[in-house]
C-alpha cells in the first residue's frame, strides 16, 4: 500500500520510519512510538543509505531522521527521500542532540517538515509524529528562535528579492506575516476578526501558490524574503 502523510484517515495508523545510527536511541523511540495508539513503525534504518531504501520499499507517512549518520547523513536522505517534491510522500522530521545543529536549516529546505531534539518528552515525540503526518511543519521553540537569530545575522543584500511573493492576496501576505511570527491559526483568527476556517483556507491557498510543503517552509521564506525581520514589531492590522 502506498500511503501518504497528506491522505490519512481516522481509521490508518500512522506508519512511521526511524533512522538514527545509536541503535539504543532507535529503539527507545521504536517502542514509545508503537505503544502509542494510531501509530505503527513499519522499519528502522541506521544511515541515510538504508533509510532511502526503507522509505521506498515500507512507504512510511513519517521519518523520524537522526542528522548525523555515516556513510549518508540525514540531509542527503531527506534530498533523495523528498525528491524535491513538496505533495508527496513522507514527512521528514530531523532528529538531533543540539538546540540549533548546522544542518537543520539545509534540511528544511531540503524538504523535511520539521526538527525535534533527541532529549523532548515522550508526549512531545508522539505528538510530533501526529503533527508531521497531518502535513503541519514543526520546530521545537529553542529552534525557532535561533532560525530567526541566524536570519539576523545575514546581511541584507543576500536576501533575494520577494517577487515571488507577488502572487499572495492582501490577506494572504498578512497572513504569512503572522505566520512567520508563530502564531497558531486560532491566534490568527483573532487577530484578524475571522475563523478559524478561513485562516486555514488562506493558509493552504497561500502554501500553493508559493511551492510550499508546510508552515515552516512558509516562515523561512517570509525570513528569506525580508518581509519579516527579526525584532520586528506585530503586523499592523
Amino acid at each position: 500500500m502506498t500511503s501518504t502523510a497528506g491522505a490519512l484517515t481516522g481509521s490508518e495508523p500512522i506508519r512511521v520510519l526511524v533512522v538514527d545510527d545509536q541503535e539504543l536511541v532507535r529503539t527507545g523511540f521504536c517502542v514509545i512510538l508503537d505503544a502509542a495508539e494510531g501509530i505503527t513503525v513499519v522499519a528502522e534504518a541506521a544511515n541515510g543509505a538504508q533509510a532511502v531504501q526503507a522509505a521506498a520499499e515500507h512507504k512510511p507517512d513519517v521519518i523520524l531522521m537522526d542528522v548525523r549518520m555515516p556513510e549518508m547523513d540525514g540531509l542527503e536522505a531527506t534530498r533523495q527521500i523528498t525528491g524535491g517534491d513538496r505533495e508527496a510522500g513522507p514527512r521528514v522530521v530531523m532528529l538531533t542532540t543540539f538546540d540549533f545543529d548546522d544542518y537543520v536549516y539545509d534540511a528544511l529546505r531540503a524538504g523535511a517538515s520539521g526538527f525535534l531534539l533527541k532529549d523532548a518528552p515522550r508526549h512531545d515525540l508522539i505528538a510530533a509524529v501526529r503533527v508531521a503526518a497531518q502535513g503541519n511543519g514543526l520546530l521545537a521553540p529553542s529552534v525557532t528562535m535561533r532560525l530567526i537569530d541566524a536570519f539576523a545575522r545575514r546581511p541584507a543584500q543576500t536576501l533575494p528579492a520577494p517577487s515571488r511573493l507577488a502572487a499572495l492576496t492582501a490577506r494572504e501576505h498578512d497572513i504569512l506575516l503572522r505566520l512567520a511570527r508563530g502564531l497558531t491559526n486560532a491566534e490568527i483568527a483573532a487577530d484578524l476578526v475571522v475563523s478559524e476556517a478561513t485562516v486555514k483556507s488562506h493558509v493552504g491557498n497561500l502554501l500553493a501558490k508559493l511551492g510550499l510543503r508546510d508552515r515552516v517552509q512558509a516562515v523561512i521564506l517570509a525570513y528569506e524574503t525580508g518581509i519579516v525581520r527579526p525584532g520586528e514589531p506585530d503586523a499592523p492590522d
